[in-house]
């Protein structure tokens, strides 16, 4: 991930890492280097990782469009001496097995073409994919290679392998589907939280990052007149950079008094923000498969979110939450009404919520995982 210097899509490889210390086996970890490097990161170095890290600053939008027509132009990617030397500590490092953690799907590629080059086994996560992500020629044949020369390609989500495959015209032999690790107790019993008001209290999770969130959704939808005259409040957790944008958007369109802009919260406190919000509101227009529905799930708490990626595969629509047909505010208002129209079965919406959900995921996600890349590392044939 080179967007932010952690995220969701750091858990799974960073526990799995964790786990494989705790079993006596070495591990490196190669990060991008921040002005403040990730608490995760200090502790898996201080439980014995080594740690590489790139030092890489964050380029502005424009430097990002100029470097790629730079590669475009130059049909070539030249490694600056940062990523040098971490391949450098890499090779020395000799190891087994190499997990890329992938944010989105073209994140790395770079990397994945180089293990190749070295022979160097590796594996890698995506943990998400989107319909504007479609490669043209010959990046696709990139893609290609670097996914089928994984000794597997994990996807957190059935409907981002799926869409892989369209995407490149090609079966994906050596695919399969993990889960995330979740913040909230597995056995959560979290209480129906009680509202003397009668407000309807949804919670919107995850970073402010409309392009992915689709936070600016929700805003419209509370903009129309029947749910201003509705008693529905919407509560947004999560930092970011478009966090200013959204607070300026909620005021231009007259809501402000409808909505909370909490700011992150620790994992800890989770289970607590369920305590005071019945339903989640996530209207994304790309994802893997949230945390955050998961999570709201084992909580006991139904879901209010757009049929994108594996939302489906978890969520059954006016069964355990409501699915909007599009990340569009037609239709994120259409689920809404739903759910609104029904609330007062959302606390049986979520019991079931709650019981679906553990029938899908598994109590320790990080260590079924882990088990799965010792096994490949141990394996000559992968």
């Amino acid at each position: 991930m080179s967007g932010e210097p952690w995220g969701g899509s750091e858990i799974l490889w960073s526990e799995a890492a964790r786990i494989a210390l705790d079993r006596g086996h070495r591990v490196m970890v190669s990060v991008l280097r921040w002005p403040r490097r990730a608490a995760t990161v200090d502790e898996l170095v201080g439980c014995g990782a080594e740690l590489d890290e790139r030092g890489w600053v964050p380029p502005s939008r424009s430097q990002r469009i100029g470097d790629l027509v730079r590669r475009r132009v130059l049909r070539q990617r030249v490694p600056d001496r940062a990523v040098v030397r971490s391949r450098d500590a890499i090779r020395n490092f000799r190891p087994d097995l190499v997990c890329v953690s992938n944010g989105a799907v073209a994140c790395g590629l770079d990397w994945m073409e180089w293990l190749r080059e070295e022979g160097i086994r590796y594996v890698s996560v995506c943990q998400a994919n989107a319909e504007w992500l479609w490669p043209m020629e010959p990046e696709a044949q990139r893609w290609i290679a670097c996914y089928t020369g994984a000794e597997r390609s994990y996807f957190v989500s059935e409907a981002n392998r799926r869409l892989f495959e369209h995407q490149t015209g090609v079966r994906l032999t050596n695919a399969e589907v993990v889960r995330n690790p979740f913040n909230v107790p597995y056995a959560s019993d979290c209480p129906w939280p009680e509202e003397p008001s009668g407000i309807l209290r949804l919670a919107c999770m995850g970073r402010t990052n409309p392009g992915a969130k689709g936070q600016d959704l929700i805003l419209e939808v509370l903009a129309m007149p029947k749910w201003r005259a509705r008693p529905v409040r919407c509560s947004f957790f999560g930092a970011g950079g478009a966090l200013p944008a959204l607070t300026r958007l909620a005021a231009v369109l007259g809501i402000s008094d409808r909505v909370d802009f909490c700011g992150h919260v620790p994992s800890v406190e989770l289970e607590s923000v369920w305590r005071s919000h019945h339903a989640l509101l996530l209207p994304s227009r790309y994802e893997g498969l949230p945390l955050a529905v998961v999570e709201a799930m084992l909580c006991s708490r139904p879901v209010i979110v757009t049929d994108i990626a594996g939302n489906s595969e978890i969520v059954e629509d006016n069964v355990t939450g409501f699915i909007a047909g599009a990340p569009s505010v037609a239709s994120v208002d259409e689920a809404m009404e739903r759910a609104w129209a029904r609330r007062g079965e959302l606390p049986a919406m979520g019991q079931r919520a709650a019981a679906s959900v553990r029938s899908k995921v598994p109590p320790h996600p990080s260590e079924v995982f882990t088990d799965a890349l010792l096994r490949i590392a141990a394996s000559p044939e992968g």
